[in-house]
C-alpha cells in the first residue's frame, strides 16, 4: 500500500495539466451566476434568521473557496488512483450512510437525516456517493466489460450493490438521490454496451420499483397527488410548487430585476437553494433561464466529448467516468429544472454549481475537477502518441 501510494504521489506534478477552455469557463459562469442569485435569494434571511444580511453570502462564498481548493488538489490525482480505489471509496460512502442515520450524529433539517456535520460545513453523504457510484460504475464496466455484455447478472450484480445504498436513502429519506443514483448506474451500463432488451427489461423493474416505493409513502404519495392537481391546495401541499409557478409567470422575458423578486420573501420555501431557478425566472426572466439552460448543456456536451476521446484512445475507465459526470450534472440539472417548473414531483435537489449549499458545492467542484484531470491525461496522451508517429 505504501508503495502505491508513493507511487501516486509522486505522479501528481509528473503530467502538465491541459485544461478545457470552455469547460472552465462556462463552470466560472455558473458558480459566479449562482453565487450571485444566491446573495439575491437569501438578504431577507440572513437578516431575519441570523441578524446578518451577509450571512448566506459569505457562507456560500466560503463552500466556493472549499470547493475551488478541493478541486485543485483532485486535479492533480491521477485517473488511475480512482479506478485502483473506486471499491474502497464505495463501500466508506456506504458506512457513511449508515452512519448519518445514527441519532446525534447525523444532522436532522426539516425531518430528513441527510447530513454530518465537518468543521461546521453539513456535507450531504448522498452527494459523497453520486461522485463514489460514478467512479465505482466507470471501473465496474471496465472490468467487467463482456460480463456486462452478454449476461444479464451484468446488469443486475451491481445494481444489487448499489440497491443497500438507495435503501439507506430512503430511510432518511432522499428518493430523489436514490433515483439519481440509479440513473447514473444505468446511463454508464447502457453507455457501456448492455443489450437493449435486457437494459429494457432492466428499467421496467426499476420504474415499478419506484411506482411502489411512491404508493407505500404516504408523504410521497401527497407530493404526486400535489404535482398532477397544484390548483387544488395552492396553501398546502402545492405551496411551494404554486410559489414557482408564480415566480416564472412574474418574470416573463427579461425578469423584474435582480434583488426586485418578491416570491423569494417567506413566499418561495427554499429558494436559495432547491427553488433557487425559481428566483432566476423571477428576477432575469426567460433569458436567465435559457442562459443557464445553455452552460449545463455546454459541460455535458464537454463531458461526453472528453469521454469520447477517452474512449478512441482506449482508455475505457476514463470514457466511462466522464459519461458518468455528464449523465449526473445532466440528470440533476434537468430534474431540478423541471421540479420548479412544475414539469416533475418535487425531489429535493439542488441545482448543482448554483444552489446553496456547502456539501453539494464542494462535492461538485471535486467531480469537475474530476472531469479536468480526464481531459488533461487525454490530451496529454494523444500528443505523447502524435509525437511517437512523428
Amino acid at each position: 500500500m505504501n508503495v502505491s501510494l508513493s507511487y501516486y504521489f509522486d505522479k501528481l506534478t509528473a503530467t502538465e495539466l491541459y485544461f478545457d477552455k470552455v469547460l472552465v469557463l462556462v463552470t466560472v459562469a455558473l458558480i459566479s451566476f449562482g453565487f450571485l442569485m444566491v446573495a439575491s435569494a437569501s438578504l431577507h434571511l440572513g437578516a431575519s434568521l441570523e441578524k446578518d444580511v451577509f450571512y448566506y453570502p459569505i457562507k456560500q462564498g466560503i463552500h466556493i473557496i472549499l470547493g475551488l481548493v478541493l478541486g485543485g488538489v483532485i486535479c492533480l490525482i491521477p485517473i488511475d488512483f480512482w479506478e485502483k480505489y473506486g471499491q474502497v471509496l464505495f463501500f466508506i460512502a456506504l458506512c457513511l450512510l449508515v452512519v448519518v442515520l445514527i441519532p446525534q450524529v447525523g444532522v436532522k433539517v426539516n425531518g430528513s437525516m441527510r447530513w454530518l456535520s465537518l468543521f461546521g460545513v453539513r456535507i450531504q453523504v448522498s452527494e459523497v456517493m453520486k461522485l463514489v457510484v460514478v467512479i465505482y460504475m466507470a471501473g465496474f464496466v471496465t472490468r467487467h466489460h463482456d460480463f456486462v455484455k452478454e449476461s444479464v447478472y451484468g446488469l443486475l450484480r451491481p445494481l444489487l450493490l448499489l440497491s443497500g445504498a438507495c435503501g439507506l436513502l430512503l430511510l432518511e429519506p432522499d428518493m430523489g438521490s436514490a433515483v439519481v443514483i440509479l440513473t447514473i448506474a444505468m446511463g454508464v451500463m447502457f453507455l457501456s454496451g448492455a443489450r437493449l432488451q435486457q437494459f429494457i427489461i432492466l428499467i421496467i423493474g426499476v420504474l415499478v420499483a419506484g411506482v411502489l416505493a411512491i404508493l407505500y409513502s404516504d408523504y410521497r404519495t401527497a407530493r404526486v397527488i400535489s404535482f398532477l392537481h397544484p390548483w387544488d391546495d395552492p396553501f398546502g401541499k402545492s405551496f411551494q410548487l404554486v410559489q414557482a409557478l408564480i415566480s416564472f409567470g412574474r418574470g416573463e422575458w427579461f425578469g423584474v430585476g435582480l434583488g426586485s423578486g418578491i416570491q423569494k420573501l417567506f413566499y418561495l420555501p427554499e429558494a436559495h437553494t432547491d427553488f433557487l431557478f425559481s428566483v432566476i425566472a423571477e428576477e432575469i426572466g426567460l433569458m436567465g433561464v435559457l442562459s443557464v439552460i445553455v452552460l449545463f448543456a455546454l459541460i455535458v456536451w464537454r463531458a461526453f466529448v472528453i469521454g469520447l476521446m477517452a474512449e478512441q484512445l482506449g482508455q475505457r475507465f476514463a470514457a466511462f467516468t466522464a459519461y458518468g459526470l455528464g449523465i449526473w450534472f445532466a440528470f440533476q440539472s434537468f430534474v431540478n429544472m423541471g421540479v420548479n417548473m412544475g414539469v416533475l414531483p418535487t425531489k429535493g435537489l439542488t441545482l448543482p454549481f448554483m444552489s446553496y449549499g456547502g456539501g453539494s458545492m464542494i462535492v461538485m467542484c471535486a467531480a469537475m475537477a474530476i472531469l479536468y484531470r480526464v481531459h488533461s491525461e487525454m490530451v496529454a496522451l494523444q500528443l505523447q502518441q502524435e509525437n511517437k508517429h512523428d
